[in-house]
């Protein structure tokens, strides 16, 4: 067989001869900003990388993007790897002191950034003054460059990139919850692949009949990916741009009869409520995509009721970043019940990669003793395959990798059906009395309350029992519970000793800059505050 390089460019290729008709639409504000089709994004992607190329783009170098969802930033995630230079994707929710370490680590040449966010890559621009800076919308100011005048000047790419399919294509720092962000490069090869899996028929599904809408921002994770997989299927996507509202969403997804999209929990809930406030008929959608954390069974019944198929996809940083997905067996789709239970978990690997659950004990040692799949056992998830990382970027970090496994941090079951279920973050697990208490599956208890539309379990200090696991709530509108009625639904469901020592009401749970609940910061927040109420019997074992 003929050896061919694994390129993400080609996709331009196939999207242009294929589907040239094929539509991109922008948004701002709920206002449509842009409309073109696959045969002028390529033509203009093709300019783009030209004028990359005569900027002084060399293979390899690294092209740094801190944009919102529009259709420029999309030109991008095409154009710099046809000029051979790697896409650095800027997480523009983190600090200025933040965003100018990660530029300066990754020694970006080039910074794409939106007028807007000028102010947040002013360090980084002091600290690297021979950095090009191109700005997307306007006139270039002192010190930058106009985007459209280089889409305009540039001298279209007309061949494959000067680069192998082992070179980098892509760079995302995470988010940096737990530290410093590490850079994750992606192969063309590895993102070749993962885009591929993005496609199957039992993963996000992604083809010419669909009209995608990206919630997920571009700057996280490859926006799960869907970019690339539109591209190649010869989807119409659609950029809902900067700071879009529920109603701009909702009005995209009716409007453009959007049949998939993607997106938080917190941001389905609102999505949820705007729809039976204002009616909006949202039954088009054949795939919403839920990240970032479980959703709860309250709003997947309210999704059912309004006709919309709902789906679960976890991933991380580190694996491009899909790694499974929770499409329901056939016998499940038959029992509306059985399917929520089987989308609430995290779903089958995706083809292409392997996973292990181990005994996290024994890790430390270097010992990879397995955990049986039953659904019971749990294990620290381990994962390998051609789109997982096995490095971080100019930073080994050998602590994270193993025998050439990527530890994943999390802590999980796997059942004899190959469903994951994610029990905690390893971080995240609350250990009281010397014995182990899942912080997410007690969040999860939580949530089943009625008067819960958010919930946050994190370990507090304790004198006596080490750590007591602390419920940080969200209320429902004219449905709060008290904390001890809390308490009470709670010992329905869970072991007695896992029942929160304390209940705190807040107006909204502390976010990262990817919408995940920032449990550092509750941690900070609540760690030292006094016990609600002091324990009067050592914890039961039930």
């Amino acid at each position: 067989m003929t050896r061919h390089p694994l390129l993400i460019t080609g996709f331009l290729d196939r999207a242009e001869q294929m589907f040239g008709g094929t539509e991109v639409v922008g948004y701002d504000g709920g206002r449509e900003v842009h409309r073109s089709t696959y045969r002028d994004h390529a033509r203009r992607v093709r300019r783009l990388a030209g004028a990359l190329v005569e900027l002084g783009v060399r293979p390899g170098d690294r092209v740094a993007t801190c944009c919102w969802n529009h259709h420029r930033h999309l030109e991008l995630y095409s154009a710099v790897p046809l000029a051979g230079g790697v896409l650095h994707t800027v997480n523009l929710r983190l600090g200025p002191d933040e965003i100018g370490h990660v530029v300066g680590h990754a020694e970006d040449t080039v910074l794409v950034v939106d007028t807007s966010l000028l102010p947040q890559v002013e360090r980084a621009r002091r600290a690297r003054p021979e950095m090009r800076v191109v700005v997307t919308d306007g006139d270039a100011g002192p010190g930058t460059l106009a985007y459209e005048d280089l889409v305009a000047g540039g001298e279209p790419v007309t061949g494959p990139p000067p680069v192998a399919e082992d070179d980098l294509a892509a760079l995302c720092y995470t988010s940096g919850t737990t530290g410093t962000p590490k850079g994750v490069g992606y192969s063309h090869r590895a993102l070749f692949l993962h885009t591929f899996a993005a496609c199957l028929a039992d993963g996000h599904a992604i083809s010419e009949r669909d009209t995608v809408l990206h919630v997920v921002p571009m700057f996280h994770a490859n926006a799960w990916g869907i970019p690339f997989a539109a591209l190649m299927a010869g989807a119409t996507q659609v950029l809902p741009g900067p700071h879009p509202s529920v109603a701009d969403l909702a009005a995209a997804i009716t409007g453009e009869r959007v049949t998939y999209t993607g997106m938080v929990p917190t941001v389905a809930v609102d999505l949820v409520a705007h729809a039976r406030a204002t009616g909006t008929d949202l039954h088009g959608l054949r795939a919403l995509v839920l990240g970032g954390s479980p959703p709860s069974d309250e709003l997947l019944r309210a999704l059912d009721a309004l006709g919309v198929p709902t789906f679960q996809g976890w991933g991380m940083t580190e694996i491009s970043p899909m790694g499974t997905f929770s499409r329901p067996t056939p016998a499940a789709e038959a029992d509306p019940a059985a399917r929520r239970a089987a989308v609430r978990t995290q779903g089958r690997l995706l083809p292409g990669l392997q996973w292990r659950l181990v005994d996290p004990d024994a890790l430390p040692t270097g010992d990879l003793r397995d955990v049986p799949h039953d659904g019971v056992a749990t294990g620290e998830l381990l994962l390998r395959g051609p789109w997982v990382a096995d490095r971080y970027y100019r930073d080994e970090r050998p602590e994270s990798f193993v025998d050439g496994w990527l530890r994943t941090g999390d802590v999980a079951t796997i059942d004899p059906d190959g469903y994951l279920r994610i029990v905690d973050r390893a971080k995240d697990l609350i250990k009281s009395g010397g014995e182990w208490i899942s912080s997410a599956a007690l969040e999860q208890a939580v949530l089943t309350h009625p008067g819960v539309r958010e919930a946050a379990v994190v370990a507090v200090p304790h004198e006596r029992w080490q750590e007591r696991p602390l419920a940080v709530v969200v209320a429902a509108a004219d449905t709060a519970p008290t904390g001890e009625e809390l308490r009470a639904h709670l010992a329905e469901q869970v072991p007695r000793w896992w029942l929160p020592e304390r209940v705190e009401f807040v107006a909204a749970l502390p976010r990262t800059s990817v919408g995940k609940i920032d449990k550092r910061a509750l941690r900070s927040r609540f760690g030292a505050a006094a016990p609600e109420r002091p324990p009067v019997t050592r914890p039961v074992r039930s």
